[in-house]
């Protein structure tokens, strides 16, 4: 049926996961410094012709009562894997009503057809090149059951609609560029996003910080700084623009540890408002890094201690992220994981169940394998936030996985440490931000392993009952996936 509305209404929504402690800021006032917005709904936002009515819901922040609202012309939905399930409870909703749903973003885009079952319409890749057809087709009642999105031309991504998500959120949040050439096993951006970078003009990514009314911004970038010369030259001048603009923003973003090897890039980064990054570490062992295909983190012998320690006298916080569950993990894992933490100096340690995510090279072996035990899908998506073990691990039992990962959480984030991270902090940074942001994410991530703690309690994925799982109230978003 032909689309009729003078001005047609489009709703953008982001579902929640429920399951995620980190969403609940009335548990833990420290959630909220933890927290983003849907970047990808405020681009296509910005992509939408002005003729169209666009209303942004991020179900992280409330649960809204759709039958109350307007009703919409149009609705999108994106989804990482562990919202899926509740992408296709919101589709359901909204179809019942006779509202065309489409769906798009990484999961629909790895498991289309399963999608397609629940949408009126697919995009599958990047959404930028195909956003405009899509409404056109919907305006003139001729929507296409799929749609295939190139690689975006990054000169041309328009500026996210950050006005339209106004409040709620401690963090804004932008996207300076994709891609990413490490290709690791468990992580599928390589196959979304593509193994090239493609970088936004500098002007632009100035101009849309300038944009950004939070003073806390995360860059969402898999790997903001790059690997190679070229990648970190264009860093270098992004981050010299960023300083001369003089933002006013502080910022925090994801690198990979050469990083630490360019005295010049850190002074830059620091210049232009970043207190803090993320680094994937993934495995305190060779063999850990070998098995993924992150062998980047082992060339050069690279002292770790030293490589972290140069970030920090240049003002920045580093986060650690470390994967637990490979198959050459065995017990004692959680320990190593958390004394590797210490051993760097690291102000934060984001440990992670390794997951198998749909369009990775670690799904296809535990398929092929027959090791995926969380496999009741649709619904058993919403444990696929990496903070639960979902397959049958080489060397750990599911009651083990749980144990290790408690053990690296009461080790790293005890008041002894979190206290002499506090003091190091103080030491090393040229203010008091940075000690205050380390101590607030050290207590965050402290007592949501308590809250994660519970939510375990009589759940077994590989034996049942589910339904003892603990369904806190949506508030939030994480910050680190």
């Amino acid at each position: 049926m032909k689309l009729v509305s003078v001005r047609p209404r489009l709703y953008l929504i982001n579902p929640v996961n429920p399951l995620v402690s980190i969403i609940n800021v009335e548990e833990n006032y420290w959630n909220q410094f933890r927290v983003w917005k849907p970047l990808s709904l405020l681009v296509l936002a910005g992509l939408t012709p002005p003729e169209w009515d666009v209303t942004v819901i991020d179900e992280n922040l409330k649960l809204p009562d759709y039958a109350a609202m307007p009703r919409p012309d149009l609705v999108g939905v994106t989804a990482f894997t562990s919202q899926a399930n509740r992408a296709y409870e919101v589709a359901a909703e909204f179809r019942a009503r006779g509202v065309p749903v489409v769906l798009g973003g990484i999961h629909a885009t790895m498991r289309t057809a399963e999608a397609l079952e629940r949408a009126d319409a697919v995009v599958i890749g990047e959404a930028e090149t195909v956003w405009a057809q899509v409404l056109a087709d919907v305006r003139s009642g001729a929507l296409k059951t799929t749609y295939t999105g190139t690689y975006a031309n990054m000169d041309t991504v328009p500026f996210a609609r950050h006005d339209l998500l106004p409040s709620g959120y401690r963090f804004g949040s932008i996207q300076l560029s994709r891609g990413c050439p490490l290709n690791c096993s468990f992580c599928s951006v390589s196959q979304f996003n593509g193994m090239r970078y493609r970088h936004r003009p500098v002007e632009h990514c100035v101009d849309e910080f300038r944009k950004i009314k939070e003073k806390l911004v995360l860059v969402v970038d898999d790997n903001l700084i790059g690997t190679s010369r070229q990648h970190i030259a264009h860093a270098k001048d992004l981050f010299r623009a960023m300083a001369k603009a003089n933002l006013g923003k502080k910022w925090m973003g994801q690198v990979t540890i050469n990083m630490a090897d360019d005295d010049e890039l850190l002074e830059l980064a620091a210049a232009a408002g970043c207190f803090g990054v993320f680094i994937g570490f993934e495995s305190p062992t060779r063999e850990g890094l070998d098995e993924i295909g992150k062998k980047f983190n082992v060339q050069k012998g690279r002292d770790m201690r030293a490589a972290v320690g140069r970030i920090q006298r240049a003002g920045i916080m580093v986060a650690g992220s470390f994967v637990l569950g490979l198959d050459v993990d065995a017990k004692g894992i959680g320990r190593t994981i958390a004394r590797a933490g210490i051993q760097y100096g690291v102000d934060l340690l984001n440990v992670l169940f390794m997951t198998p995510l749909p369009g990775t090279r670690l799904w296809d072996k535990m398929v092929a394998e027959d090791r995926i035990v969380a496999n009741q899908f649709p619904d058993d998506w919403k444990y696929y936030t990496l903070t639960f073990p979902v397959a049958n691990y080489q060397n750990l039992s599911w009651a083990e996985m749980l144990d290790e990962m408690n053990q690296s959480t009461d080790v790293f984030y005890s008041y002894w440490q979190i206290a002499r991270r506090a003091v190091s902090s103080l030491v090393t940074s040229r203010g008091l931000f940075r000690p205050f942001v380390t101590v607030a994410t050290n207590f965050s991530f402290k007592f949501n392993g308590r809250i994660d703690k519970r939510t375990y309690q009589g759940l077994d994925l590989a034996r049942g009952p589910r339904s003892a799982v603990r369904r806190p109230e949506p508030a939030t978003q994480s910050l680190i996936a």
